[in-house]
């Protein structure tokens, strides 16, 4: 269990950490187990199975040493660092099944080799019946999966990092295959095996991609949720620093620069301005950021809000150790007057828990940057975030798709539209491939003769192409596929969004 619960987040910086990757790793994991089980069945009638059960403990602990050296070296085959998103698209599925199947097929293989000639061995040595020693296995090895499982997301991965978790694994391996051969007096192949978890740390450990020329790394972390790093780059006029969770393709979770206010355009965290400039006046904007990320969503609105409003910010993010990070290097505040950062609880559960209404809900939430929590995305989730608005307040939400016609984007709006009473405005993010999907509660839509109406106060600049015929759209609850709870299908729809950009893209070859 420690082996596959950590192997997605080994494969999570090249194929991120979606429904289909989590599917092929499971999915080699147990065809790997049937063929160990069959093979382990067949040495079992030998001689000595305590010997093979020795051996293929220590080949197992050896192969899954070396697991963090090997990712990179085959991740590049299938997709090479610093691959932009788009041309991605077409590799990710397939390319995480080939890859699981080269790191992880073989020492799966081997331990599931494990079971039938530990039932072997113990029924041997204990002269008990097959249903006895065959209980006694499966007893200690679920407890020891039950071990697995919560120390490797609670204690493993997030003290000792990645390359340690799997090297604790490999000792632990190693340490039974090397009793199980002593036991059989083979010591001398033990002694030789079980360096292998020694040997291992010297080769090299990096598990993530390399970052590009002119970028370099400030700071990383390996959370109970994913692989986070801070990265600066030094390219520009100014410096710009990117938080990025698992995969790191071009994209990212929140941007930080120097100075508080509109980021350059293409940024799609500008348009949530917006919504204050459309509601002035108004004496105090109370903003909650589902999704908070490093914050920069309150870094934009701090620098681009109308004149004489004041901004109560709070926000959640689920995961600590971005707020972490954000906090050290990305200027996040501390909790004080005017901000409130909730860390550690899930958007829809802290929505609940805030008894003031909200004048703006920007929904920024996202897993591996390119998955819509699926609870996140329904009609009663949204009707739980207006709610919570007061008269004439806005949702913003971010989707990143490709085209007004974008099966994820459509059903989004749809599903907005049906949450609040009929109608959702889409705004196309100038030089990005991210809409943002606006409602408001008990107020009009500001689009008028297939045009996006635009304060005159509010900022030239990134916002100029917004008035232009196309930018908008206003959609209905029969404009895509309303989702709920109980029918949320976020990964089909995401996986047709994709095939929309390759079909309009063109095949993308590794």
């Amino acid at each position: 269990m420690v082996v596959e619960l950590a192997a997605v987040r080994l494969l999570a910086p090249w194929f991120g950490a979606s429904q289909s990757v989590w599917t092929n790793v499971i999915g080699v994991i147990l065809l790997a187990l049937a063929l160990g089980y069959l093979i382990g069945a067949r040495l079992s009638e030998r001689r000595e199975p305590l010997v093979a059960l020795g051996v293929a403990l220590l080949c197992a602990g050896a192969l899954t040493a070396v697991l963090p050296i090997a990712v990179r070296p085959v991740a590049r085959i299938f997709l090479p660092d610093q691959l932009a998103l788009d041309a991605a698209i077409s590799l990710v599925v397939w390319g995480s099944l080939a890859a699981s199947m080269l790191l992880f097929l073989v020492p799966a293989v081997l331990l599931g080799m494990v079971a039938p000639l530990a039932v072997e061995s113990v029924q041997r040595v204990r002269g008990a019946g097959a249903g006895d020693a065959g209980g006694r296995v499966l007893a200690f090895s679920t407890l020891g999966s039950l071990a697995g499982v919560f120390g490797t997301t609670h204690w493993l991965v997030p003290t000792l990092g990645l390359s340690g978790t799997f090297l604790a694994a490999s000792a632990t391996l190693c340490a039974a295959g090397a009793a199980g051969t002593l036991l059989a007096r083979r010591g001398r192949a033990a002694a030789l095996l079980i360096a292998a978890p020694l040997i291992a740390p010297a080769l090299g450990e990096r598990t993530t991609p390399a970052a590009p020329e002119g970028w370099r790394e400030l700071a990383s972390v390996e959370s109970p949720y994913q692989s986070v790093r801070v990265m600066e780059d030094a390219t520009g006029p100014s410096p710009m620093r990117h938080l990025q969770v698992n995969e790191a393709f071009d994209s990212f979770q929140s941007v930080w620069q120097p100075e508080v206010g509109l980021l350059p355009e293409g940024y799609y965290y500008n348009l949530f301005a917006l919504p204050l400039y459309w509601s002035a006046p108004l004496a105090r904007a109370r903003v909650f950021v589902l999704g908070l990320g490093a914050g920069t969503t309150w870094r934009v609105l701090e620098g681009a809000h109308p004149a004489g409003i004041e901004l109560d910010l709070s926000g959640v993010e689920l995961d600590p150790e971005v707020v972490r990070l954000a906090r050290d290097h990305m200027e996040l505040p501390d909790d004080g007057p005017g901000h409130r950062v909730l860390a550690g609880f899930d958007a829809r559960v802290a929505l609940r828990a805030r008894t003031t209404p909200a004048d703006l809900v920007v929904l920024d939430c996202y897993a591996n940057q390119v998955e819509i929590p699926a609870h996140l995305a329904t009609v009663e989730f949204l009707e739980e975030v207006r709610a919570a608005l007061s008269p004439g307040g806005w949702l913003a939400t971010n989707v990143g798709g490709f085209g007004f016609e974008d099966p994820l984007v459509r059903a989004i709006a749809a599903t907005t539209a049906e949450a609040f009473g009929g109608q959702a405005l889409v705004v196309r993010v100038p030089a990005a491939r991210n809409y943002i999907v606006f409602a408001r509660n008990e107020a009009e839509l500001p689009f008028r003769d297939g045009l996006l109406r635009l304060p005159s106060d509010v900022p030239s600049g990134v916002f100029d192409g917004l008035a232009l015929p196309g930018a908008a759209e206003v959609v209905t609850p029969a404009g895509g596929r309303v989702l709920h709870d109980d029918d949320a299908p976020l990964e089909v729809l995401q996986e047709a969004s994709f095939e929309r950009a390759r079909s309009s893209l063109g095949e993308v070859g590794p």
